[in-house]
């Protein structure tokens, strides 16, 4: 049964970006998105959240006690246990110790991984050993590799899977994946995205002494995180533009450090990509934008359409009342966010379109294709 009450109020992107630089940091909807309906499981689900590290996790923590009167976090646990007492505190859940508490609890279905980055391995391997189905915040894993070998887990498990890539849940990006499937742009020669904030210029990752929960500086280490502001940000353009284009086959990239705030991590970043099917993407990615107004860029013989201050201009003669002049407004309404998605689909309600986990190792590949190619100069081909 679908509830239509937002979880959240409506918040335009740049909205987003002002409310998360605060001191109340993403606890509001992420960037891009109008306020999603809640959509209860169709039985109990009781979850533990491993880790609660990301920068993500107090709206995670905000949906799941917002009205989702099926859904019960048992445990939460993080190696950090200041943090971890703080998050089950807010989630009314019992404090592990023992992740082995988890994953021998057969009442646990499934598990949330906030963990950083390069704890993700260990804890998706074990989680899938266990049998719990598995969201984990994206990236998936730090290298090509090990995110493959995640995958491998995770299939042979026969558990659900599916991550953070919000961004699918946008209405203008739903039109224009219904627009794409259909034709309507003929052949598409170009797609062009970009991702970018102030997070940098904002200290966004600066250190919390006085709030450890709320520390996000490993997410500026790239020793941690694996990336920087490019892969950060950029992997949710990615994703939309590979969900919309298929399979890339060889990147080249540039990153950079612009401000010096978090050391040698990147803070901004531009990639040419050459999709397997001939189409020819750039892709940017930032933290030291100011406005970032052009989103996304889609280019066909037959079609052409452009994302500008969150509005969709669209122009193709096969559609009635497209001629690119004014925003088009006849879009889909928004599923719910992804987590509400991986609740449901635990719960057993079909046709959630949850991110696969090779989808979303496939991401990886290409982000550490990039990488390499920004260090070594030259184009690389994706593993």
């Amino acid at each position: 049964m679908q509830n239509n009450t937002p979880v959240f109020p409506t918040l335009d992107r740049r909205g987003f970006i002002k409310a998360a630089s605060g001191a109340a940091i993403l606890a509001a909807l992420p960037a891009g998105l109008e306020a999603a309906a809640s959509s209860a499981p169709v039985k109990p689900v009781v979850l533990a959240f491993v880790a609660c590290a990301h920068i993500h996790t107090p709206g995670f923590i905000k949906l799941l006690t917002s009205g989702q009167a099926n859904v019960r976090v048992k445990y939460a646990w993080d190696h950090d246990a200041v943090r971890a007492e703080k998050r089950a505190a807010e989630l009314g859940a019992a404090v592990a110790t023992d992740l082995q508490q988890i994953w021998s609890d057969p009442e646990i279905v499934a598990v949330v991984i906030c963990s950083e980055t390069n704890r993700h391995r260990d804890l998706v391997l074990a989680a899938a050993a266990a049998g719990k189905h598995i969201y984990a915040e994206k990236p998936l894993g730090i290298t090509a590799s090990e995110s493959t070998e995640m995958a491998d887990a995770i299939v042979k498990a026969n558990v659900l899977f599916t991550t953070g890539y919000f961004m699918r849940t946008m209405p203008q990006h739903l039109f224009l994946k219904k627009q794409v499937e259909r034709g309507s742009f003929g052949r598409i020669t170009r797609i062009a995205g970009s991702n970018c904030h102030n997070g940098s210029l904002g200290g966004w990752f600066d250190e919390k002494p006085d709030r450890p929960w709320e520390n996000w500086r490993w997410m500026a280490d790239p020793k941690i995180a694996g990336v920087g502001a490019f892969g950060d940000l950029g992997t949710h353009m990615l994703d939309i533009m590979m969900w919309l284009c298929g399979d890339v086959e060889s990147v080249t990239a540039e990153t950079r450090v612009v401000t010096g705030r978090y050391g040698d991590c990147d803070e901004a970043g531009e990639a040419l990509l050459r999709f397997r099917n001939g189409i020819i993407g750039t892709l940017a990615a930032s933290w030291v934008d100011i406005s970032d107004p052009v989103t996304l860029q889609i280019s066909g013989t037959e079609g052409n359409a452009a994302i500008v201050k969150g509005e969709l201009f669209f122009k193709c003669a096969q559609v009635r009342g497209a001629d690119g002049n004014q925003p088009w407004t006849d879009l889909p309404h928004a599923p719910v966010l992804p987590l509400l998605q991986f609740v449901n689909a635990v719960a057993g309600q079909p046709g959630m379109p949850l991110v696969s986990v090779r989808e979303a190792a496939a991401r990886v590949a290409v982000m550490e294709a990039a990488y390499r190619s920004s260090s070594v100069g030259s184009s690389v081909k994706v593993a």
